[in-house]
């Protein structure tokens, strides 16, 4: 059965930026700082001051693993998307405020993969997914259908960051912005990746990510722990279904 393999991947945090970083992080995570905001150098500054934290944090993270690799479909993957914006512009109608035509056009969910397309150039597939819990379950099962179906690489970005308030005791798994990417190709060798689903037992609760323990890191960057570290195997139970990740080697 075909899997896939991970040819790079970046990330970016406020205080984690390096891959080699990243790993000695996700292996005993500690507290980060909630502010911080990458360069994005990379982009037109004409474009980059058009974006946001969050969307400079998804976009430095695509940018950082794409490189110099052909130019490839991208899944941008956020559970909610710049919501701050969102929050903004609400708050705006309600006080019967003027909105900003830009603002609005970057809030939808689809917005920072088009600018990345836009600043690169690249007339490559570009989609953006939202899937609550399974958000990259969501991301990595298109990727692996594009790859099925004979493109030679995908990137997938993952990003989010904590839920502003009002809103913010809806979710408290998010304890600061990040965004992880990776760009993926198709495998059959004996250390390929594999995804499948299969039913659960219903979700038992869980506690809050902010103690930042190893076992209750958001579902995202545990399943980039799993990606980066070599492990042969993890499961995401979620919604009444088990994700199940795993390498055969």
């Amino acid at each position: 059965m075909m899997g896939f393999s991970v040819q790079r991947w970046a990330a970016w945090a406020p205080g984690l930026v390096h891959p080699a970083s990243w790993e000695t992080w996700l292996a005993t995570p500690h507290p980060l700082p909630a502010e911080g905001t990458p360069a994005l150098a990379a982009m037109p500054a004409m474009m980059r001051r058009r974006v946001d934290r969050l969307g400079r944090i998804a976009l430095q993270a695509a940018y950082d693993a794409h490189v110099d690799a052909p130019d490839a479909p991208v899944i941008f993957a956020s559970r909610h998307g710049d919501l701050g914006r969102s929050v903004e512009l609400l708050t705006q109608l309600a006080r019967s405020e003027p909105l900003s035509p830009t603002s609005f056009s970057l809030s939808v969910h689809n917005a920072i993969g088009a600018l990345y397309s836009i600043a690169r150039g690249d007339t490559s597939a570009y989609a953006a997914i939202a899937a609550g819990e399974e958000t990259v379950e969501a991301a990595f099962t298109e990727a692996r259908g594009l790859l099925s179906d004979g493109v030679p690489r995908v990137m997938v970005v993952v990003y989010d960051e904590p839920v502003p308030a009002p809103w913010e005791h809806f979710s408290r798994d998010v304890a600061f912005p990040h965004a992880w990417a990776c760009l993926l190709s198709a495998s059959t060798g004996a250390d390929a990746i594999h995804l499948d689903c299969a039913a659960s037992a219903p979700d038992s609760p869980v506690a809050p990510a902010a103690a930042l323990d190893a076992a209750e890191l958001p579902a995202d960057l545990r399943a980039l722990r799993f990606l980066v570290s070599g492990a042969s195997r993890w499961e995401h139970a979620t919604g009444g279904r088990c994700w199940r990740w795993s390498r055969h080697a």
